[in-house]
């Protein structure tokens, strides 16, 4: 395929589609042509590729947009939007992700199924314009092409149905916006499943390898990426429909593994998936979205990693100054008690979780070295900083914004305000609505490289990477009673996370391996991914399960979330979801 683009130079083409789509994303409002304005828009072979491309804006932002992060990860046992001081009280929305007791009104319930299903719609519409181009080479498209980039679309749209799946369960299926207008009813979860399978299915044979794409691969679906979405469907088979397709998973997995669909490899190092390297044919990520400083970066936006971390670590700590202060929405869920003392409970604990394999290189202080590279993933304990003051260079501590005094970031959440670390406080408090800005470990996944480096702002988002193939298989085998497979497909991605030799890795007969420990093992390679409220519920913890200020749910209908109030009110023919 990659002779096809040469002169449309599509890799660039498609970054700037991409970057171009800014907060014109979120508009709901946005002009669908018809059959009459296809006609007369697809004039050149430019307009085709425009036209091929719009749906992948909106792919992008919907990573974040409306909400979908925030709630994906406050409602699991991995972040919290904490109460901190006032800030990000907000009358309780947070809090209510956290809780599960989130209500119709609450802006996600309508706002994540407005964002699936505009990219549904736009994805729909550029394949119906695809399909009606009877004569490719009078637009300068061959039929390969052609044939390719509807393979793309059906790819992508089933991607934006797989995820309202997850969400709502009972959903639309939207195949026609041309000559039809109106809302649907909503289908049995099997048959959307049946429908989302039968698209990646039928798609992946016109789909690209990322071999014939080359340097040109970052952003467009491949055989690779349809078949890890058809691999995530089934390994959630059960949740969805009832019906156990774990073999089926694993079918796929290994085909994945031994290259069926294209050559891909384990990155050797932790932090390559995320690193601006990660656009490159080399690299494990097989579908992600190109990012760049100066026009889109939706997983830097404020809905989602940059506004992980204190004000002050971002401009003064990490010398990136391009966007000003961050902001400390999303935190690590605290391990332990004011008191230091580590909670009884098995679920949540990130960081502690992290700290079970005290040699894994990410429990590094996240520090920039220069020359586009760092070590550590997490921000905790004093942040130095250096600054000039009358001419002489001194060293100062990030501070935040409710005291003069220099926080000392921790695996708690309380009042901790000025105390430096190992004092006894008298406040015993800790829950949502009590924490300060000494409150939670930060996660610093993608970099935050600074200003002077020319690299910052340029990873891609790994939407998709090899090490959940990985994943996939081990659990498949775990679950199948093979706990020695499991352990070696897990150890092939641990490797690069401790020194040669460690033992930290998993024994080859998979002994340490249980239900608890798999969980874990997603949670630390995946933290903050968007991911982690669906492992739960798969593993069947979600609305049972006891974590840091959260108790089970009465029932399990929170597994699901509901339709919101503004989208019951559009279409009167969708049915609310049970318990709401």
């Amino acid at each position: 395929m990659t002779r096809y683009f040469k002169n449309m130079k599509i890799k660039a083409a498609m970054a700037v589609a991409l970057l171009v789509a800014g907060n014109s994303c979120t508009k709901l409002d946005e002009h669908v042509y018809d059959q009459v304005d296809a006609k007369a828009f697809l004039q050149r072979r430019d307009d085709v590729i425009r036209d091929f491309l719009r749906p992948f804006e909106h792919a992008y932002w919907s990573i974040q947009g409306n909400d979908i992060f925030a709630v994906n990860e406050d409602s699991s046992d991995e972040f919290g939007t904490f109460n901190r001081q006032g800030d990000w009280q907000d009358g309780g929305y947070y809090q209510r992700m956290h809780y599960h007791t989130w209500t119709i009104n609450d802006n996600f319930t309508s706002g994540a199924w407005n964002a699936f299903y505009q990219g549904i719609v736009l994805a729909t519409n550029s394949l119906q314009d695809m399909d009606g181009i009877s004569d490719p080479a009078k637009l300068g498209v061959t039929p390969a092409e052609l044939a390719d980039f509807k393979a793309e679309l059906r790819t992508l749209r089933a991607w934006f149905h797989l995820r309202a799946l997850d969400f709502y369960r009972n959903i639309e299926i939207i195949t026609d916006v041309k000559t039809q207008t109106q809302g649907q009813k909503q289908v049995p979860p099997q048959e959307a499943f049946n429908f989302i399978e039968k698209e990646l299915k039928e798609s992946i044979a016109d789909l690209p390898t990322r071999e014939s794409l080359g340097s040109n691969g970052i952003g467009r679906w491949t055989k690779a990426g349809a078949a890890t979405l058809l691999a995530r469907l089934y390994l959630n088979s059960k949740v969805y429909t009832g019906v156990d397709k774990f073999a089926d998973c694993a079918t796929v997995c290994q085909d994945i593994i031994s290259g069926k669909y294209g050559a891909y490899q384990l990155d050797t190092r932790w932090d390559a998936p995320f690193d601006y390297t990660n656009n490159q044919p080399n690299s494990e990520v097989i579908y992600g979205f190109p990012s760049s400083l100066s026009r889109t970066h939706w997983q830097y936006d404020s809905n989602m990693y940059f506004w992980g971390m204190t004000y002050d670590a971002a401009p003064l700590y990490c010398g990136f100054t391009d966007f000003g202060q961050a902001n400390p929405k999303y935190a690590l869920q605290p391990g332990r008690d004011v008191d230091s003392v580590e909670y009884s409970f098995k679920m949540g604990k990130p960081f502690v979780k992290f700290q079970k394999y005290p040699d894994d290189v990410r429990l590094k202080l996240y520090k920039n070295l220069g020359n586009s590279k760092r070590e550590g993933m997490f921000l905790y304990g004093y942040l130095p900083y250096q600054h000039v003051v009358n001419g002489q260079t001194v060293t100062d501590t990030v501070k935040g914004n409710k005291g003069n005094y220099p926080l000392f970031i921790r695996d708690q959440v309380g009042m901790f305000l000025g105390a430096k670390p190992g004092t006894k406080i008298s406040d015993k408090e800790s829950d949502m609505n009590h924490a300060d800005h000494n409150s939670g470990v930060f996660m610093v996944k993608y970099p935050i490289y600074p200003t002077t480096d020319p690299n910052r702002i340029t990873s891609a988002y790994a939407e998709i990477r090899l090490s959940e193939v990985y994943y996939m298989l081990a659990e498949c085998k775990y679950r199948a009673g093979d706990k020695a497979g499991a352990a070696q497909l897990l150890n092939a991605v641990r490797q690069r996370n401790y020194p040669a030799g460690s033992p930290s890795l998993y024994k080859a007969d998979g002994s340490q391996l249980d239900d608890q420990e798999m969980l874990d093992e997603w949670g630390r390679e995946f933290l903050g991914e968007n991911r982690r409220r669906t492992d739960l519920i798969r593993w069947g913890v979600f609305s049972t399960g006891t974590w840091w200020d959260k108790k089970p749910d009465g029932d399990k209908h929170t597994e699901i979330f509901p339709i919101g109030i503004q989208i019951l009110n559009v279409n009167p023919q969708l049915v609310q979801n049970p318990g709401y």
